[in-house]
């Protein structure tokens, strides 16, 4: 377990003392009544993409796996089951030439009146069952002839115990939906959910779900509460969604497409999951996308969350890395149009044709869409000739909309050059970076923005994280060696907020039974989840970027690297506060002397630290908080602060203005 201490003054003093000898002591001025640049709303934000069980079996709260028998093998996650003398079975139907969205069903034989035939579902690595919730079962079904077959529901725990019951008695025979609400006595890690039928006959069966009864907002059918809540605390500046390697696909047939993700949950179009089995070291085959978390469902949790949502199309190219597949120019059309329809979608009033769709599903407030992301992680001249038509169309029709472009997978090399000199030169709006790269990278790296040009497009740092091994190792820890780093490299994100508009880590979260990418910003099990080291940092940041960059220097220059120290220093109107944000890499601590021009402040400071003497420290489950914030105060004397910084820690410091 990491032990933190909080600063008294007494105790700084004592610590200030035992480290002169080793540290000299460093003078940082803050030219507090100084503004280099406003800091924007987005600095900091969140990116969601679909991988690592992420949607289904994550933050999308449904139970039940492959619901609408839609996997390629139609039953899987299913099991057939009889007992006391039942007797039954199952036919797969197929009916694609009728609802091409969703083409199968099962059609159920009962062929006894004694006993039970039925099925159980295994759902994501089991189901996450709480004692005392609310159940919400429901089923999309139809009786065939005269008898009427009946469901009952159990819920099965540790020991095959039975944790919840209800009883359903479908009666039409037309397709209906039908639900029933029961509770749980205990709660269980991976349970499973037992629908048996009982008395002689068929009966047809589509769309067999399960939520609890509290998730996010309340919301039937929603979102996990726990996920999103992780999310809110944060209070990002934007949502990016969905992804992502998932906008793109293994090839074009696999892409997303926003239009197939909105309506009625059992018209959106199941497909397999880009990542079921793009790695060897974590395949899972199992892994499909059935949309329940769609792109109204993004648009009102970026509303929730108080995030200006980040919607990335596909742009006529699959993933490069995989097939790298194109659509001919000549019928990129269609990809054109739904990124001017989704612009209606979500800005449109209830005369247009999207705008009345989005009013009709629930929501006629606009969401105020302002940026739109024109392919993922793309790179060469197909993409730059894409780009152009997509872009040119986009802003003719709507010129204020800020258009994001791809510089593809790395922050340098060949591949970057080109597009980043390319779009440059055509005046793009914001260019979209990416860095996953070992820890010394983004120590090195602090300085990375100090030259951009101001007045040349803007940069989204829109996937990023440190990796403790490599590149893709499924040995990557989130660890405090990673998370330092990734603080130190921020710094220069905010110190640079003139060129610098948006940044997110990536991915974001992670199923401890389900990963195929880490590290990771949120780790969840069926039932808990937590924050890891890196999520700190990132809240940290987020709640305390301020509104406007003022100078911190030391020796007139930006601390970056000096000492193994970094730093930066915003204003905050709303709050009428100076942050410091300081970050020291090194074994040793640093003494810092913050000398303050322009407003008084009052003398007790809050001090929030983040720290551990271990470079290998994570969180767990077990240990949610092993690495986590630490509340203090220290004490002003006039217009000098003096501080004793510790070794491998970041602190965030705020002086309220008298």
């Amino acid at each position: 377990m990491i032990k933190h201490t909080f600063l008294t003054v007494c105790a700084l003093g004592t610590l200030l003392a035992a480290n002169a000898q080793n540290t000299p002591a460093h003078t940082y001025n803050i030219q507090a009544d100084k503004i280099i640049t406003p800091i924007p709303s987005t600095m900091y934000g969140i990116f969601f993409e679909d991988i690592n069980l992420a949607a289904d079996g994550g933050v999308y709260a449904e139970l039940v796996k492959n619901r609408s028998f839609e996997f390629n093998m139609p039953l899987a996650a299913w099991t057939e089951h009889k007992k006391d003398g039942g007797d039954g079975r199952i036919e797969v139907i197929n009916r694609s030439a009728e609802r091409p969205e969703n083409p199968h069903y099962i059609k159920t034989y009962v062929n006894t009146d004694a006993g039970s035939f039925g099925i159980s579902n295994e759902g994501f690595r089991g189901m996450g069952i709480k004692e005392g919730e609310d159940y919400t079962f429901s089923v999309i079904a139809k009786q065939e002839g005269d008898a009427n077959v009946k469901l009952n529901i159990e819920l099965h725990g540790d020991n095959d115990a039975i944790i919840g019951k209800a009883e359903l008695l479908p009666t039409d025979k037309n397709w209906g939906r039908y639900s029933v609400k029961f509770k749980s006595t205990a709660t269980v890690k991976k349970a499973q959910l037992y629908v048996w039928l009982s008395g002689k006959g068929i009966i047809d069966l589509d769309m067999i779900s399960m939520f609890p009864e509290h998730t996010w907002k309340n919301r039937p059918a929603g979102l996990r509460a726990d996920l999103v809540q992780k999310l809110a605390d944060m209070k990002p500046g934007f949502l990016r969604f969905p992804g992502g390697c998932i906008v793109e696909g293994r090839d074009l047939n696999n892409r997303y497409q926003w239009k197939k993700t909105i309506g009625d949950i059992d018209k959106r179009e199941n497909i397999i999951n880009r990542w079921n089995t793009e790695f060897k070291h974590r395949p899972a085959p199992d892994y499909y996308q059935t949309f329940g978390l769609g792109f109204m469902e993004y648009f009102m949790t970026a509303e929730d969350i108080g995030a200006s949502p980040l919607p990335i199309l596909n742009c006529g190219m699959a993933c490069e890395f995989n097939t790298a597949e194109i659509v001919p120019m000549d019928q990129l059309d269609p990809y054109i149009q739904d990124a001017l329809d989704l612009i209606e979608f979500a800005n449109g009033d209830a005369t247009t044709k999207w705008g009345k769709l989005r009013t009709d599903l629930g929501h006629p407030g606009k969401f105020n869409l302002k940026m739109l992301g024109v392919g993922n992680e793309q790179w060469g001249e197909q993409y730059i000739e894409r780009w152009k038509v997509f872009t040119k169309t986009i802003k003719d029709k709507y010129p204020d909309i800020k258009i994001v472009s791809a510089l593809g997978p790395d922050p340098e090399g060949d591949k970057f050059d080109l597009l980043n000199k390319t779009f440059r030169s055509l005046n793009a709006d914001i260019l979209d970076e990416h860095y996953y790269r070992a820890p010394k990278w983004f120590l090195d790296n602090a300085r990375r923005y100090d030259n951009y040009d101001r007045k040349g497009p803007k940069i989204f740092a829109g996937e990023y994280a440190a990796q403790s091994v490599a590149t893709v190792s499924p040995d990557n820890k989130n660890n405090w060696t990673c998370a330092i780093a990734e603080a130190a490299f921020m710094t220069g994100l905010e110190r640079n907020a003139a060129v610098v508009k948006m940044a997110s880590y990536a991915p974001l979260f992670a199923h401890v039974d389900g990963w195929q990418w880490t590290p990771d910003l949120i780790w969840f099990d069926n039932l808990n989840s937590y924050g890891t080291p890196n999520y700190y940092v990132q809240q940290l940041f987020s709640l305390n970027k301020g509104t406007d960059v003022v100078p911190l220097t030391l020796n007139k220059e930006s601390v970056a690297g000096q000492d193994g120290c970094y730093a930066t220093a915003s204003l905050d109107k709303t709050t009428n506060e100076l942050i410091i944000k300081f970050v020291n890499s090194g074994a040793s601590a640093q003494i810092a002397s913050f000398n303050i021009s322009g407003a008084g402040y009052q003398k007790q400071v809050a001090v929030t630290t983040l720290r551990s003497d271990n470079g290998d420290a994570v969180n767990s489950l077990e240990n949610p908080t092993a690495v986590s914030p630490v509340q203090s105060t220290v004490s002003l004397s006039g217009k000098v602060l003096k501080m004793n910084i510790e070794p491998y820690s970041l602190k965030v410091i705020r002086l309220k203005t008298k």
